[in-house]
């Protein structure tokens, strides 16, 4: 099963040319994202045998964007040592084993694209940059040189293996250069022969060229002169080098002659799903490894992640061996980036390789089969899901639009993930596994889609038809509902799909159907339930395990209880006040099977809260019932809560994810926080418990990785507060932001961006760094499609596709077109007279410049005119051709002629305005001509209709005037001008036409003043404005004017809602007002008194009481919280109260203080609040009766306490003014035994000594001897009266130097040191009290104590504790709980000696844990396991039935009413009686013997009982 932690850690970075490398004894590190993580691989990682020798170990944090290249120190002493270049600008070299920084440098002014450590300079750091800038830097004396060879762009650099001077740069087009850092960057070869990036270069592993036998003359063909020696000198010795090239070539190179001596074509592989078409361009990504002692093999990436060995020995044959060539997908299916060799502690030859496919593989050089694969994420983890039926499959919904199944429990491979990346295209928002049918996944995107998925096979994923508008949030499995459709009913599916998506709709989806179309339950809700107001914004749908009841939790932060079949709203929860994010019910099984009425709920709110829904589901209310007060309050988060989960392995253990960046294990019952995890980098979103193992969680984030961790070995207990959650805060601000590059044609992005972001902008924005991590983000071949859609930043330098982006919309094309054609024109229209001149030539400007100018030539031309003109004129018979000719010329004669040479004239007067850009001129004469029909349509097709023309249009008749005006009015849609063309639409009496033009474009205020002038009152246009607008001013968080929207749409009841929205005082107190006003008298109730809550909690007390006052059915609260105000003050005074502060406003009531409390408290309410009739009393208490709070524990905040009691305080007291003494019994023991279960004894005291001064004797007066049913809660009370006077009268005995008091009198006597130390051993049992474990203060005076009467009468009393009955029930309440104990430690135990099996002798294993080891065998605890003998599970379980059946034997009366725990006051009294001698009864000490003897079976009783008895 595997007990050790696990991580899915983030893809490798893409298109780098060294990210990823490793040492010998088996380290290797990957760049990923703003990190680089390591693996431990081969014996080192301590995995448990069997499994895959490897193990993720840590992550190297500090650059604040994408790490570009990342390389070890290859030098034996110093492989702790590695470097890595970011884009942040910084080099920083790493200790692995401290996972510190040592030192760092930003000496790059640009992007650093290359980085290489020498293998033969212990201390040098080689770095290029894409403008061609070179650095090398050395560690050891903090120097560095600045080198600029070529001014290209650097793809990839390599320092010689053999001269420590030399290194090889590859650039992006295609040159290769050979340099000399001992002399300032000297090129030694300049290496030409490819023509594209050079992606990888490797050094043959052997100085010399003889270790190759390749014949120069046989291969001449191939050796053109690639580029002239510039230094004459050869290499020493020579060596060969070879290249990788996006030009699918790879060349091996004579460094001694500076050519190429072998060409390698890289082969098109077939593969499975069809052939590789030659003439297509694939992406390509050439990477090399020149394997260390063979120079005669050579490893190469290909097109389709293959990875090839190439034997060099016969070069011209092209040989070479595919790798895991037996064994079919075994290979990477995308293109691979980088590969690294890696010797493990046993010697074994490995490479690993890094891909776009996010998977990290390792492969053995001798068998070049794969030992291993190491999946990655390559988006945030938005969802877990585990098989309620496939145990152990986990399925993971990434933001990289894949979903994997990881088989968690897979014995060979802990790693064992499979991909399913068909039909989803988008980033997986929400998973859910078909609770009965094996293999059957739902999936929902961010696009909306909702698809069933059959894990078991390859098929595509089934769609559902019907798409969310917006973002899946969550996904449940439930019972059919009866949809509204015709024909809905019949034969159906036991169980349907729900979906609830951004849009605030909860879809029903069929999935025998998913073609049809879906059913939105809202129709369902508003039927069954004769709603009339705006139903809520759905954001999560959770069903309870046995499928007949429905959660829905809303926008608002109201959660909505539903009961099948017909969705009745039965119960609704007014506790969170902003987004719902997550609900969750407890599981059914368990040793308390009323747990699974829990459901525990986080919001954006940090605080989680439960909610015990056991009463109202079993009651089913006839109307809903309103809950505000929560089961149990969860609070430690500082952030908003993403996810919850349940253990499936323990009863009420939650866990819950936050943005704070942390996951908390909570014991929901107590209150409790046990385990805090912080090992992510980022805001967690998701978080599911292991269903085999008790002690293992996985958890998702935005940080792109899933952990497995084991909630034994975490440090915390509870979430970070103040410096260490702004340290948090700090990391998440280090994530890579999107960082904008510079690109020559821009990305028309905005529409679809701003439909991503919106809702969760913040979310979507940081998501999209994701990508540029890698380079471009497209998820499969086959989705080239959705490239379009990436991020602006996403094209990096290295990607050469182009994206190819369509105009937004047909709209946005339209108005380009007219903006450009007017720019031209106005550039055409500025003459080039002076500008003094500009104005009169406008003034003077002529309507028929051309006929003007003509009539301005020459005398001779006039002359010539008057003769055409008058031959034209006079010629009785058709013109002449050579007249007709001479008029074309002259069309300015077209004014003495006749009407068709005019249009002539006219018209090519008209074309030349066009021409100058005076389209009005030119509309003019047309009108002169009487074409105005034509005018307006040429006009309305150029996109150039002016008011003037419009205005004119009813010349050409009311037809063409009302078209005109619609063009018009287009036009001006196209120049964003969309009031003034409403206006225009109005004009034509377009009323409907013109509002929904407004509307559709955000002009609601415009839009609504029309409506409400123009149309009936009664119009459902107008009400469908006002929510609309309601609806985004809301979104928008402009709650005062959304609730005038909802106020004008008559939906009052949506108005105080939004206004309620906010959450301050001043907004629910309006709210509050306005919901009395409408007659929305629950909702008025409910606001008010969360606006008292609100005050109260800043303790203004007179604020809450106005609040209170605004309601009638408060008057019951308004009589708490005045009882609250005067305890407080009450306390206050005797300096006893936790929350004692000088800025309370209390309430200007009457203090009389020398009066008894309760009597204080009667007459305030007499006076203040008019209670003089027992008939309002009863009112009162009827409305708060119904009121139940949940019991207290001790982690119950001590204002929310002294609330609940005086809560019950005040039913009491009201009992006790109808004479209802029954009620008054209970009320007050439900206060005293809230206090004492939280643990607040002062409080407890207080409630004595204000409530029963005189004890409990003038209730059984009232009471009455007969044996009523409140007879048990009597003595319950009674019981607990004695037990706090028990108490006064020990404590008093306990003081350093105690004076006289009611119970003894007093005289100072020497003690002795024995007497002393007995005093100090006998201490009352720490387990049972937290009072009773303050030790005794040793005292060097001892008093001579004597009894007085009330101290005997009181410890006379003390025999009503001796209850065999109790004594018997709680022994065996103990025992139960014993057991658990027992079985829990067992369970722990076994699983810690399994963690210390797999981890021994691991060289991870860190101080912190061995110190944790070493606690649990403290002196204390082997003192408890001296006495523990080993007990086998059978003898457990039998105890457990055997006190379960003395339990159920006992009257339901003994087990209502707590009772104090009787063995305790044996104690005590015993421990009295050791110490004073006659103040205890000799038959009350043994009777007090017999019940500790009898009864006192568990260990501390034991313990304590031997040390009082010897």
């Amino acid at each position: 099963m595997g007990q050790e932690p696990r991580t899915l850690p983030p893809s490798p970075n893409w298109y780098c040319s060294r990210c990823s490398d490793a040492v010998p004894g088996g380290l290797f590190g990957f760049a990923a994202r703003t990190s680089v993580f390591l693996v431990r691989v081969g014996p080192g990682a301590d995995v448990i045998p069997g499994t895959s020798p490897f193990r993720v170990i840590g992550e190297l944090v500090g650059h604040t964007e994408r790490v570009s290249g990342f390389t070890f120190c290859h030098h034996p002493g110093q492989y702790n040592l590695c470097a890595t270049s970011s884009d942040d600008g910084t080099v920083k070299i790493w200790d692995v084993e401290t996972k510190t920084v040592v030192t760092e440098h930003a000496l790059h002014q640009h992007t650093i694209s290359a980085l290489h450590w020498s293998p033969l300079v212990k201390d040098l750091l080689v770095s290029g940059d894409e403008k061609g800038v070179v650095f090398c830097y050395w560690l050891n004396r903090n120097d560095s040189q600045h080198l600029f060879i070529e001014p290209r762009t650097i793809f990839c650099l390599t320092c010689s293996p053999h001269h420590e001077d030399l290194v090889a740069i590859g650039y992006k087009d295609g040159i290769v250069v050979i340099i000399d850092i001992s002399k300032k960057g000297e090129v030694i070869h300049r290496l030409r022969g490819h023509d594209d990036e050079i992606h990888s270069i490797a050094w043959c592993p052997l100085p010399g060229e003889d270790c190759l036998f390749i014949n120069q003359e046989e291969n001449s063909e191939l050796e053109i002169p690639n580029g002239k020696v510039i230094a004459q000198t050869p290499v020493k010795k020579g060596c060969y080098l070879a290249t990788g090239s996006k030009d699918q070539t790879i060349r091996i190179w004579s460094c001694s002659r500076g050519r190429v001596v072998t060409t390698l074509k890289l082969p098109f592989l077939k593969r499975r799903g069809g052939g590789i078409d030659p003439t297509v361009k694939e992406r390509l990504w050439l990477t090399l490894h020149w394997p260390k002692g063979q120079p005669t093999q050579l490893v190469s990436s290909c097109f389709g992640g293959e990875l090839l060995l190439w034997d060099l020995t016969q070069s011209w044959r092209r040989k070479y061996t595919l790798f895991s060539a037996s064994s079919e997908g075994q290979n990477h299916s995308r293109i691979v980036f980088n590969l690294c060799p890696l010797q493990t502690e046993d010697d074994k030859q490995l490479l690993l390789s890094t891909s776009m496919d996010r998977d990290v593989k390792c492969w053995d050089m001798a068998t070049l089969e794969c030992c291993w694969t190491l999946p990655s994420l390559g988006g945030f983890a938005y969802s877990l899901a585990f098989s309620p039926v496939d145990t152990g499959c986990l399925a993971i919904g990434a933001g990289d639009g894949m979903i994997r199944i990881w088989n968690t429990f897979s014995i060979k491979n802990n790693y064992d993930v499979k991909i399913f990346w068909q039909g989803v295209k988008s980033k997986v928002t929400a998973l859910c596994w078909h609770p009965t049918k094996e293999g059957c996944l739902a999936f929902g995107t961010d696009d909306g889609k909702v698809g069933l998925y059959d894990t078991y096979s390859n098929k595509p994923p089934q769609i559902s038809s019907t798409y969310h508008k917006k973002t899946v949030y969550s996904l449940a499995w439930g019972p059919p509902v009866p949809s509204m459709a015709p024909g809905g009913e019949g034969d159906r599916p036991s169980l349907t799909l729900y979906s609830c998506g951004g849009e605030g709709i909860v879809l029903q989806h069929n999935p025998w159907k998913l073609s049809g179309e879906a059913f939105d339950i809202n129709k369902l809700i508003r039927d069954t339930n004769s709603i009339k107001y705006k139903l809520p914004v759905h954001t999560e749908i959770s069903w309870k395990a046995d499928g007949k009841i429905m959660a829905l939790g809303n926008e608002d932060g109201s959660i909505e209880i539903f009961k099948v079949p017909n969705l009745k709203l039965i119960c609704t929860i007014q506790q969170h006040h902003k987004l719902v994010n997550t609900i969750s019910w407890h599981h059914e099984y368990g040793s308390q099977p009323e747990l699974s009425y829990l459901m525990a709920s986080g919001s954006n709110n940090a605080v989680i809260y439960v909610h015990n829904l056991q009463t109202v589901i079993e009651s089913n209310p006839e109307s809903p019932v309103t809950i505000t007060e929560p089961y149990r309050t969860l609070s430690g988060h500082t952030a908003k809560i993403t996810s919850l989960a349940w253990s499936p392995h323990h009863d009420g253990r939650l866990i819950s994810a936050s943005y704070d960046g942390t996951a908390q294990v909570w014991d929901t019952l107590q209150e409790e926080p046990l385990c805090n995890f912080r090992g992510h980098r980022g805001r967690l979103l998701c978080i599911a418990w292991s269903p085999l193992d008790p002690d293992c969680i996985y958890s998702g984030a935005d940080d792109f990785c899933v952990y497995k961790w084991l909630t034994s070995m975490q440090e915390h207990s509870r979430p970070p507060q103040g410096k260490k959650n702004i340290e948090l805060e700090k990391k998440r601000l280090s994530q890579p932001k999107p960082k904008p590059k510079k690109k020559k044609k821009p990305i028309l992005r905005v529409p679809v961006k701003q439909e991503l972001c919106d809702g969760n902008e913040e979310e979507s924005v940081k998501e999209s760094s994701g990508p540029v991590e890698n380079g471009v983000s497209d998820q499969e071949t086959e989705e080239e499609a959705r490239e379009p859609e990436l991020p602006c930043g996403v094209t990096s330098a290295v990607s050469k596709e182009p994206v190819i982006c369509t105009p937004a919309s047909l709209g946005f094309e339209k108005s380009k077109i007219t903006i450009n054609n007017k720019v031209t024109l106005l550039k055409k229209e500025a003459p080039k007279e002076k500008s003094e001149a500009l104005i009169k030539k406008r003034k003077a400007r002529s309507m028929l410049p051309l006929s003007t100018s003509l009539d301005h030539r020459s005398k001779e031309e006039l002359h010539q005119d008057c003769l055409v003109l008058a031959t034209a004129k006079h010629s009785r018979a058709e013109p002449k051709e050579d007249v007709s000719a001479d008029l074309e010329e002259r069309l300015h004669l077209g004014l003495f002629i006749d009407r068709a040479t005019l249009y002539r004239m006219i018209e090519v007067e008209g074309k030349g305005h066009l021409e100058n850009g005076h389209p009005e001129l030119f509309h003019q004469l047309m009108l002169w001509k009487g074409d105005l029909k034509g005018v307006l349509q040429t006009a309305a097709e150029r996109g150039e209709l002016t008011d003037n023309l419009v205005a004119m249009a009813p010349v050409a008749g009311y037809h063409v005037w009302v078209w005109a005006v619609e063009a018009f009015a287009k036009q001006l849609c196209f120049q964003d001008q969309y009031v003034k063309a409403a206006s225009h639409l109005l004009s034509i009496h377009k009323v409907y036409e013109a509002v929904e033009l407004l509307k559709s474009n955000h002009f609601y205020r415009e839009a609504i003043a029309i409506a409400k002038a123009r149309l009936r009152p009664e119009d459902p246009i107008l009400k469908d404005l006002y929510l609309s607008w309601g609806a985004i001013l809301e979104k928008d968080g402009h709650y005062a004017l959304a609730a005038k929207c909802y106020l004008g749409a008559t939906s009052a009841y949506d108005a105080a809602k939004v206004l309620a929205k906010k959450g301050d005082v001043t907004s629910l107190r309006t709210a509050a007002e306005l919901a009395s006003i409408v007659g929305e008298n629950e909702l008025s109730a409910t606001l008010a008194l969360r606006c008292a809550q609100e005050l109260l909690l800043a303790r203004n007390w007179v604020g809450a009481q106005e609040a209170l006052q605004l309601h009638e059915s408060l008057k019951g609260q308004s009589l708490v919280f005045c009882l609250l105000e005067l305890l407080s003050r009450h306390l206050e005074e005797k300096q006893l109260s936790e929350g004692k502060s000088s800025s309370s406003s209390y309430n200007a009531w009457p203090a009389g203080s020398e009066r008894p409390f309760v009597e204080r408290v009667t007459a305030v309410w007499k006076s203040a609040f008019s209670l003089n009739s027992p008939e309002q009393s009863q009112a009162a208490f009827q409305q708060l009766q119904d009121i139940k709070y949940p019991s207290a524990t001790s982690n119950t905040p001590s204002k929310q306490l002294l609330l609940h009691i005086c809560h019950d305080l005040t039913l009491a007291l009201l009992s006790q003014q109808v004479a209802s003494w029954d009620a008054a019994v209970e009320g007050l023991l439900r206060a005293v035994i809230r206090s004492y279960n939280s643990g607040n004894f002062t409080i407890m005291q207080e409630v004595h000594s204000a409530f029963l001064p005189e004890g409990c004797d003038h209730l059984r007066d009232k009471l009455g001897d007969h044996q009523s049913p409140t007879t048990p809660a009597f003595k319950s009370l009674e019981a607990f009266f004695i037990y706090g006077r028990l108490y006064e009268f020990w404590w008093s005995l306990s003081g350093p130097c105690p004076e006289s008091s009611v119970w003894v009198r007093a005289a100072h006597r020497r003690t002795t040191s024995v007497e002393q130390s007995q005093q100090l051993d006998n201490v009352s049992p720490e387990e049972t009290d937290p009072k009773a474990s303050q030790p005794e203060p040793s005292r060097t005076l001892e008093l001579d104590v004597r009894l007085t009467e009330e101290g005997e009468q009181m410890l006379n009393a003390c025999k009503e504790l001796f209850s065999e009955e109790h004594a018997g029930l709680q022994n065996a309440q103990r025992t139960i709980a014993e057991v658990q104990e027992t079985l829990a430690e067992m369970i722990r135990l076994h699983q810690k000696s399994q963690l210390c099996k797999s981890t021994a002798n691991g060289p991870d294993k860190n101080e912190p844990e061995q110190e944790a080891e070493q606690s649990l065998s403290s002196p204390q605890n082997q003192c408890k396991e001296e006495k523990n003998e080993p007990v086998s599970l059978p003898e457990l379980t039998k105890r457990i039935t055997e006190a379960n059946e003395r339990i159920a034997k006992f009257p339901e009366s003994i087990k209502t009413w707590p009772f104090p725990d009787v063995l305790e006051c044996c104690l005590i009294l015993l421990h009295i009686g050791s110490q004073y001698s006659g103040f205890v009864t000799q038959e009350m000490q043994q009777q007090a013997q017999e019940l500790l003897q009898k009864y006192g079976s568990t260990k501390v009783y034991k313990r304590h009982y031997q040390t009082l008895c010897t």
